[in-house]
Order: structure tokens, then C-alpha cells, then sequence
């Protein structure tokens, strides 16, 4: 194929749906990207294989006074450190994240999500691939360059190209539309963490330790999903609504009834208010998840395993056992997070976007004040349903922010301005770890117990959503004086592409039942057999 044939497959005009297309067929391809990006968040179960790529039993370690970016970078004698590993890539993956969708959002808008879709799926997929390049050469600087950077472009590209999409295509379930398929972020790294691990016990040898084959065996599995989600995307005809549905029937008090240009929205007070609200929440959620296999272990220590000793007086094989368990307490958060996502959105729909947020910090506030009462009196269960109802809002605040941004801004280019707003998450992906971490290493310096140095942590983070909760109820409607107007919205419908046949008397042909069904088991299927993975581990939790 010509490269002006495939721009032609990949143009916005190819993909305006016929009548008679069922709209549910688009939230199945949008999480078939999703699902795939996702594993950024599993990528912690390559650090300890690739700690001893070299050793393949046990690390060998770098000459004494060996320097980062002189030794280990192009080193193939000694082995990476998990620290490299983890604090480099996860930096790498936020920062492109929010970069790229913050650069090329106004991209996506005018090509479509098609185009933007297939870009994302070579990007990430590419990543991979490089990446393998790299752990089979031993060239840290590839495995940064393949996932971290080019893979991070991926991310950011993937992970809204289908929002305005979804937001045009259910206008009266904004909320959720947008959980469904961000759900699917959340829930990438509970399918592709499993089925790496068990990829990478298949391809072990007594000369490798299995990763370089597993990543490009997933590259192929997800640049399938990736471009079969892409091509299956549609766009609804200009000016479509669904059938019996009036916005004006439902309109809000912070609803805006006019659009809003992506050069003027991210400049108004709203927009940084609402950006403010979103760092908040996920500085809060994102320091707890970089650290809750940890905090799970050293501060309930041997009572994990009935054993009435703290964490530093367990022996190995008791760490193992806790460590096993504070596994399942990870993943267990990893499903408050995905169902967070598809409950909070659609409340929201219910309820409003600002109602929901001011419930997450308050909530989060008082959930997060009450964690050093659990840890006093030893009670598990409830600090693990505390801990899970919070990563259910952090997941939540994803997925109700971009029609928190439609609300606002309008629909028009509601992709843009929540890529533009995606730079909030980059922050936070940096601040959160960053104020949990050196807080905690900061109070293990001047010698508190490791069972005690979350408790102020808990109230650092409280204080972070009483900051959002104030950012968001200054929140008011977008003011009239920022709206496009009738001339630029003209001149916007006039560039909107036409399907091919738009005679009136075209005939529906509507959407096979079949296909719905099988577009809902390719990413359903998938997703039930990375629940039950998790359960069966999150069983652990309280079999001891």
C-alpha cells in the first residue's frame, strides 16, 4: 500500500459512521488500547529479572565507584540496579505521557482517533521491541530510549485518543463512557503483569532469565489488539445525538451550552483549577501506590503471619511469606482502582462531575486521617478496605476528568484540552512518590520505627485533598466571554469531514449483534482472567 493510500485508510473522513452504526462498538475498541498501554503500570515485574540479566542467578554488581550514565549505561558486564530500573523508567513513562498528549492533542483532534490509535500502537509496540533490542545487548540506554521515551509517546497518544471520541459518541453518559475505557488503563497491568511473569518463566534458560523474549511476544500480542482497536474506531456524523436524548432537558449549572477553543481554555481559571484538582488527587493515590508492598509489610510486620514481632525481627523465609501477601494487597488495590474507575465516572453522571470530586477529598480526608487508627489496633481488614476505597477515587478522578473538561469547555475539542491537562498527572506522577519516599526515609534517619513512619505521611496526603477539595469548589462556569463564536463554529462545522455517501435518503444498515458480541469478548475475556488472577492472590490476604 502507497503511503498516500494508507494516509487516505488513516484519514478522519474514512471513519464517519454510517446510520445505523451502534455506538456500543466503540467503547470495546477503546479498550482494546487501553488494556495494552496499561501494562506501564506492571512494568515493576521486569525490575528483579532484569537485576540480574548478567548474573541470571544473582546480581553481579558494577565495579565500586561506578557512575550512572559512564558505567551501567553501556556496561555488559554487570548488572542494572532496581532503582535505575524503576525510578528512571516510571519517570520516563509519566513525563512523555503527559508531554505528548499535552503536544499532539490538537493533533488528534483534526486527523481522528484512527490515525492517532495506529501512531500509538507503533509507538508502544515499537518501545517494546527496542527494549528487547536492549536487555538482549545490555544497553540500559535502549530499554529508556525503547519504553521509557518512544513507548511514553505511545502512552500519552493512546491514552486519549479515544475520549473525545467516546464523549461525542454518549453525550447523555459522558462519565460513563470515559470509565469504560479508562478502566482499561487500570486494568492493563492486571493482565499483562501475570502473563509476562508466567512469558518469562517459559522463556528462561540457564543463560537468560526470559525477559527479552517476553517483550516481544507481548509487543506482537499488543500491537494486534492495539490496531484491531484503531481501525474499529468511528466517529458520530456532525451535529448526531442519540435517539429521544435533548441536552437542554438536562442541563446542569456548571454544564457550559458553548465551546470552548483549546488556545482560550488553558488560559482560564477553570482549566488550572481543575488541573490543580487532578494533580491533588493523584499526587495522593500515586505516592500510596508506589509504595503499598512496603508500607503493607513494615507496618504490620509479623502480623501478617500471627507472628508477634516487628518487621525488622522477621526471618527470610518469614519475609517471604509477608512479602507474598503484601503482593496480594497490591493487586487487590489494582481492582479498587479498575472498578473506582467505571463507579465513579458514572455516578458522576448522576450527581456532577464537581459533587464527585468534592466526595473523593472529603472522603479521602478522612479515610487517610483514619489509617494510623487501623494500624493501632491491628485491624487488617479494615485498613485494607480503607486503602481500597481511596485507590477507588484515584482511579475514579481519571476517569470522571474528562467529562469534568466537556462540562466545561464543551465537546468540541475536549481532547485536546485534556491532553493539554494530562501535564498535571506528570507532576504528580513526580511529586507523590517523591513527598511519600523521602518523608519516609527522612523520619527511618532519625531512628522512628518503620511500623510508625506512615503515620504522618497519612497526614501529609490528607492535607493534599483538603488543597483539591478547596481548588474545587472554586470551580465556576466557563463565562460566556470565552466561547467560540458563531463564525469559528461555522467555519469548525465546515471543516468537520463527511462520510463518503450522505444523500438523505441513505439506508441504515445496522451493526450484527455478532460483532458486538465478539468485540465485547476480545477485551471481556481478557479482562475476567486477569480478575480472577488477582483474586486468587488477593486470597491470601486473609487465609493467614
Amino acid at each position: 500500500m502507497s503511503a498516500r493510500a494508507a494516509g487516505s485508510f488513516l484519514d478522519r473522513s474514512r471513519i464517519i459512521a454510517k446510520p445505523g452504526f451502534n455506538r456500543w462498538l466503540v467503547p470495546p475498541a477503546a479498550l482494546a488500547i487501553h488494556l495494552c498501554i496499561g501494562m506501564a503500570y506492571g512494568f515493576s515485574v521486569f525490575w528483579l529479572p532484569l537485576s540480574r540479566a548478567v548474573g541470571i542467578t544473582k546480581p553481579v554488581p558494577c565495579a565500586a565507584g561506578a557512575r550512572l550514565f559512564f558505567d551501567y549505561l553501556t556496561s555488559v558486564h554487570c548488572d542494572w540496579k532496581v532503582a535505575q530500573l524503576q525510578t528512571w523508567m516510571f519517570g520516563l513513562f509519566f513525563v512523555f505521557l503527559g508531554s505528548s498528549a499535552a503536544l499532539w492533542g490538537g493533533w488528534l483532534e483534526r486527523v481522528g482517533p484512527r490515525k492517532a490509535g495506529v501512531v500509538a500502537a507503533f509507538c508502544w509496540c515499537g518501545g517494546l521491541v527496542l527494549s528487547a533490542v536492549g536487555v538482549a545487548q545490555h544497553q540500559l540506554w535502549l530499554l529508556w530510549l525503547g519504553s521509557g521515551v518512544i513507548g511514553g509517546i505511545g502512552l500519552g497518544l493512546g491514552y486519549i485518543s479515544p475520549v473525545s471520541t467516546l464523549i461525542k459518541w454518549f453525550p447523555d453518559r459522558r462519565g460513563m463512557a470515559t470509565g469504560l475505557a479508562i478502566m482499561g488503563f487500570g486494568g492493563g497491568a492486571m493482565i499483562g503483569a501475570p502473563l509476562a511473569d508466567r512469558l518469562m518463566r517459559h522463556f528462561a534458560t540457564p543463560t537468560s532469565v526470559g525477559v527479552t523474549a517476553t517483550l516481544l511476544v507481548l509487543a506482537v500480542l499488543y500491537f494486534l489488539f492495539m490496531m484491531g482497536g484503531a481501525l474499529a474506531y468511528r466517529l458520530p456524523p456532525h451535529d448526531w445525538r442519540p435517539r429521544g436524548w435533548e441536552p437542554e432537558a438536562t442541563a446542569e449549572p456548571l454544564v457550559t451550552r458553548g465551546q470552548v477553543h483549546l488556545d482560550v481554555a488553558w488560559r482560564t481559571p477553570q482549566f488550572w483549577l481543575v488541573w490543580a484538582v487532578l494533580m491533588l488527587n493523584v499526587a495522593a493515590g500515586i505516592g500510596i501506590l508506589s509504595m503499598a508492598s512496603p508500607l503493607l509489610q513494615e507496618v504490620f510486620g509479623g502480623r501478617l503471619i500471627h507472628v508477634r514481632a516487628a518487621y525488622d525481627q522477621l526471618d527470610t523465609e518469614q519475609l517471604a511469606r509477608v512479602a507474598t501477601i503484601a503482593a496480594a494487597f497490591t493487586g487487590l488495590l489494582s481492582l479498587f482502582n479498575i472498578a473506582g474507575r467505571i463507579f465513579w465516572a458514572s455516578l458522576s453522571d448522576r450527581i456532577g462531575r464537581k459533587l464527585t470530586y468534592s466526595l473523593f477529598f472529603v472522603v479521602g480526608m478522612g479515610l487517610y486521617a483514619s489509617i494510623p487508627w487501623t494500624v493501632a489496633t491491628g485491624n487488617l481488614s479494615l485498613f485494607v478496605l480503607f486503602f481500597g476505597v481511596i485507590l477507588s477515587m484515584y482511579g475514579g478522578g481519571f476517569a470522571t476528568i474528562p467529562a469534568y473538561l466537556s462540562d466545561l469547555f464543551g465537546t468540541k475539542m475536549v481532547g485536546a484540552i485534556h491532553g493539554r491537562l494530562l501535564t498535571a498527572w506528570s507532576t504528580a506522577g513526580v511529586l507523590g512518590p517523591l513527598l511519600v519516599g523521602y518523608l519516609r526515609q527522612y523520619q527511618l534517619d532519625r531512628g522512628v520505627p518503620k511500623a510508625a513512619v506512615y503515620t504522618i505521611t497519612m497526614y501529609l496526603l490528607a492535607g493534599l485533598l483538603a488543597l483539591g477539595l478547596i481548588c474545587n469548589l472554586l470551580v465556576r462556569p466557563t463565562p460566556a466571554k470565552y466561547f467560540m463564536s458563531a463564525q469559528q463554529l461555522d467555519l469548525m462545522a465546515d471543516a468537520e469531514p463527511r462520510p463518503a455517501n450522505t444523500s438523505s435518503g441513505q439506508a441504515q444498515v445496522r451493526s450484527s449483534p455478532a460483532l458486538l458480541i465478539a468485540a465485547w469478548l476480545a477485551v471481556g475475556i481478557p479482562m475476567a482472567w486477569g480478575v480472577w488472577v488477582t483474586l486468587q492472590k488477593a486470597a491470601l490476604l486473609f487465609q493467614n
